[in-house]
C-alpha cells in the first residue's frame, strides 16, 4: 500500500516556486522602473509623435523694375483617410470625448467654411484616400493640421504661375507638376528659391487622436529668396515680337536676340521657337532650351571685327590705310572670294568693313600672326564661357597650332570657327565699352524674405584693345551703317549708329553639310556714347538670307525701343565722313 506523500512538503516546494517566480517579476519590474525606464519612456514617446511638413513659400523671380516673371500660387489639398475619423476625439471641458465622425465635421467646418454636413458625408466611409477640399491657403491648412483630426491630411498643390507666358521663358525654365526645376534660372538657383519647410509635431493616443497635454511642437518654414534679374520685361516682349514676326517673314527656322549694355548687363535674351512655361508639356523639348545661349554658329562677317581690331591694336593697319582688292585671292591651294564678284577695288581699311570684304579682311589679318589673331579672340570671349552662370556653350575655336592651312584665313572672316548668340554681342559690348570686356551678367542679386537685398558679385573685366583702338572701330562700323555700306536698314532717325553684318553658311549635323544660311547683325547706339548693343540672328531663312536684308531690320525695331526704355537722348553729333577707298 502507498505511503500518502507529506503535506507540508509540498506546501513548502510550492512556496518556493511562487517565491521564486515573484522574484522574477521583481527583477524585471525593477529593470523596467529603474535601469530600462528612460529608454523605453523614450521609445514610447516615437510611437505616439506625429510630424506633419510645413511647405516653404517658393521665392519670386523678378525682372530689373522687380516685376514679377515668377512667382508661387501657394495652396494645399485637405485629404482623408475615412476608415480613421471615427477615432477621432477632441477635448471638451478639459476631457477627451470620442467626437467620431460627427464631431470632426463639425471641428473642419470652422476651420474650411463648408457646411459640416456635406463634410461628413465627406468624411464618412471606407475609403483609405480621398479629398475633402483642394486648394485651401496654408493659413487654411495650418488650422487644420492643428485640429489633428485622425486620418485628415494635407498635401501639396501650390504651383509655379509665370504671368508673362512665353516672355523670357527660355530664361527662366520651368517648375513640372512633380516640383521638380527644368532648365534656366528656376533650375540653376533652385537651393535659393526653395527655402527651407518648416514642420508641426504632436503626440497621439494609440486611437491617433492627440493628446492635448502631450508634447507638441511647431517650426515654422523659411520662405524662399527671390532671385532679381536685369532683364528689362518691356524690352523682352518687344524683342520677342519684334524677332517672332521676322522669324515668320522670312520662313527661318530659329531665331536668337540678345540686348546689353555695354557694361554687361542683358537686358533682353530672345530664343525662337519658345514655350509657355504655365504649359510646358505643349511645346516640344527642344523649344524649351535657352538656345541664344546652346546654339553655336559661325558668325561670317560679324568676326571681322576681331581680326580688324587686332590689325589696329598691333599697329599693322590704320583706318585710312590703303588696301588693294583684287577680284579673288589665292592662299593655302585656295581662292577665295568676296560675296559679289567685282573688279580690282581700291579701298581703305575703313572701307573693307564697310563693304565687308573677305578678301580685303584677309590680306589685312594676314598680318597678324595666327597665335596673336587667336590670343585676341579669346580676349574677346569666343571659345570659352561667357560668365553668364547658365547653362551654355563655349563655341568652337581651335588653338592656332590647329589651324588646317585653309582655317587660317576662314577664320579672319568668320568661318571655321562657332559662337553663341551672347558671345556675338559681348564683343560689341567690348567695343562699346572702349575694350574693356566685362563679363554678361544676367543676376542683379537676391532678395531675401525680410527684404534684404543681395546684390551678386561684381562681374570679371578685361581690357582687350584700347580705347583709341574702340574709338576708330566705332568710326568704321557707322560706315557700315552708312549709305555705302550694307546695313543702311540699321539706320535710326537721331541716332548715330554703329555695327556689323554677317552672312555665313549654316552647318548641319544631320548630313554633315552645310544647309542654308546664318544672317545676322550686331550693332550699337549711340555710337558717340554707346549705351546698348542688340545682336539679332536668324538661323536659315529662305526668304532672303543676307544680314543687312533680315536681321538689319529687327535690329533698327528693338534697338529704338530700348533707346526709348532706357529714355537715351538723341545723338546731337554727326559722324565724320571716313573715306571708303583711296
Amino acid at each position: 500500500m502507498a505511503r500518502a506523500g507529506d503535506p507540508n512538503r509540498r506546501l513548502r516546494l510550492a512556496l518556493v516556486l511562487m517565491l521564486f517566480v515573484l522574484s522574477l517579476f521583481g527583477g524585471r519590474l525593477v529593470q523596467l522602473q529603474g535601469l530600462d525606464s528612460s529608454a523605453l519612456a523614450a521609445e514610447a514617446l516615437d510611437q505616439r509623435i506625429a510630424d506633419a511638413v510645413l511647405p516653404a513659400r517658393q521665392g519670386n523671380i523678378l525682372d530689373a523694375s522687380g516685376g514679377v516673371l515668377a512667382t508661387t500660387v501657394e495652396r494645399r489639398n485637405i485629404t482623408v483617410d475615412q476608415r480613421l475619423v471615427p477615432q477621432y476625439r477632441r477635448q471638451v471641458e478639459g476631457q477627451l470625448v470620442s467626437s467620431g465622425v460627427r464631431g470632426a465635421a463639425t471641428d473642419l467646418s470652422r476651420v474650411l467654411g463648408v457646411p459640416a454636413a456635406d463634410l461628413e458625408k465627406q468624411l464618412t466611409g471606407s475609403q483609405p484616400f480621398a479629398y475633402v477640399k483642394k486648394g485651401v491657403t496654408p493659413a487654411v491648412a495650418r488650422k487644420v493640421l492643428r485640429l489633428a483630426v485622425t486620418g485628415v491630411y494635407t498635401e501639396q498643390a501650390s504651383r509655379r504661375y509665370y504671368p508673362g507666358g512665353s516672355v523670357a521663358a527660355n530664361v527662366l525654365g520651368f517648375v513640372g507638376s512633380d516640383g521638380r526645376a527644368w532648365g534656366g534660372i528656376e533650375q540653376t538657383y533652385a537651393s535659393a528659391l526653395a527655402g527651407k519647410p518648416g514642420s508641426i509635431t504632436y503626440e497621439r493616443g494609440m486611437d491617433g487622436a492627440e493628446i492635448p497635454t502631450g508634447v507638441a511642437r511647431e517650426v515654422e518654414p523659411q520662405d524662399g529668396s527671390s532671385v532679381n534679374l536685369t532683364l528689362n520685361s518691356d524690352l523682352q516682349f518687344q524683342a520677342q515680337q519684334a524677332l517672332a514676326a521676322q522669324v515668320k517673314a522670312t520662313d527661318a527656322e530659329a531665331g536668337y536676340l540678345v540686348a546689353m549694355t555695354p557694361g554687361g548687363r542683358v537686358l533682353a535674351l530672345v530664343s525662337l521657337p519658345t514655350f509657355d512655361p504655365n504649359r510646358p508639356g505643349a511645346s516640344k523639348v527642344a523649344d524649351r532650351n535657352d538656345r541664344a545661349l546652346q546654339d553655336v554658329f559661325e558668325p561670317g562677317s560679324t568676326a571681322k571685327v576681331v581680326t580688324l581690331a587686332a590689325a589696329l591694336e598691333e599697329g599693322t593697319t590704320t583706318p585710312l590705310s590703303p588696301v588693294t582688292v583684287p577680284s579673288k585671292l589665292r592662299r593655302a591651294g585656295t581662292t577665295f572670294h568676296d560675296a559679289e564678284r567685282h573688279a580690282v577695288q581700291h579701298l581703305t581699311t575703313a572701307g573693307v568693313l564697310a563693304k565687308s570684304s573677305n578678301i580685303g579682311t584677309i590680306k589685312l589679318g594676314e598680318q597678324v600672326p595666327a597665335a596673336t589673331l587667336y590670343d585676341y579672340l579669346t580676349k574677346f570671349g569666343i571659345g570659352r564661357s561667357t560668365g553668364l552662370g547658365l547653362a551654355e556653350s563655349r563655341g568652337i575655336l581651335a588653338p592656332a597650332s590647329k589651324w588646317s592651312d585653309t582655317q587660317h584665313y576662314t577664320v579672319m572672316f568668320g568661318q571655321g570657327v562657332s559662337v553663341n548668340a551672347l558671345q556675338a554681342a559681348s564683343v560689341f559690348a567690348t567695343i562699346a565699352n572702349d575694350g574693356v570686356r566685362v563679363d554678361p551678367q544676367l543676376i542683379a542679386g537676391t532678395t531675401a524674405p525680410d527684404g534684404t537685398f543681395h546684390p551678386a558679385p561684381t562681374p570679371g573685366s578685361n581690357r582687350v584693345i584700347g580705347a583709341r583702338t574702340a574709338s576708330q572701330m566705332r568710326l568704321m562700323m557707322e560706315e557700315v551703317v552708312g549709305r555705302h555700306g550694307t546695313a543702311v536698314a540699321a539706320t535710326i532717325p537721331g541716332y548715330r549708329v554703329a555695327g556689323k553684318t554677317g552672312t555665313s553658311n549654316a552647318p548641319d549635323e544631320r548630313c554633315g553639310c552645310y544647309r542654308g544660311y546664318t544672317a545676322s547683325f550686331v550693332g550699337m547706339a549711340p555710337a558717340d556714347d554707346p549705351q546698348v548693343v542688340v545682336a539679332v540672328v536668324l538661323q536659315r531663312p529662305t526668304r532672303g538670307h543676307y544680314g543687312g536684308e533680315v536681321a538689319a531690320p529687327v535690329f533698327q525695331q528693338v534697338m529704338t525701343d530700348a533707346l526709348a526704355e532706357l529714355k537715351v537722348a538723341p545723338t546731337g553729333t554727326k559722324p565724320p565722313v571716313m573715306p571708303l577707298t583711296w
